[in-house]
């Protein structure tokens, strides 16, 4: 299981799924262990906001998951991001355009 298997299909899903998704995800896959509680809990909350939108039918742009990747980036000492959970939260956002 990788990060694109949780975003797969998310307008159908319900929050407790995608949820249960990335939970089994961080359980699983050894690459995705390394995310503290708080890393793991901004990763849903950042799969909950595109889910929304994309449950509205809006597909996000390149220009906004860029700026989501600037905000993150500016405040990664701020969040306790390493450059490794950075790189993996990019590509769930890469994930999300199409």
């Amino acid at each position: 299981m990788d990060l694109k298997d949780v975003t797969k299909d998310m307008a159908n899903q319900t929050n407790y799924r995608i949820t249960q998704r990335m939970e089994e995800l961080m359980r699983t896959n050894p690459n995705y262990k390394n995310l503290s509680g708080a890393n793991r809990d901004l990763v849903l909350n950042i799969i909950k906001k595109y889910k929304e939108k994309i449950r509205q039918g809006i597909q996000p742009s390149g220009l906004t998951v860029r700026e989501d990747k600037y905000r993150l980036y500016e405040n990664r000492v701020k969040l306790g991001l390493t450059s490794y959970d950075l790189n993996q939260i990019n590509d769930l956002l890469d994930s999300f355009k199409k």
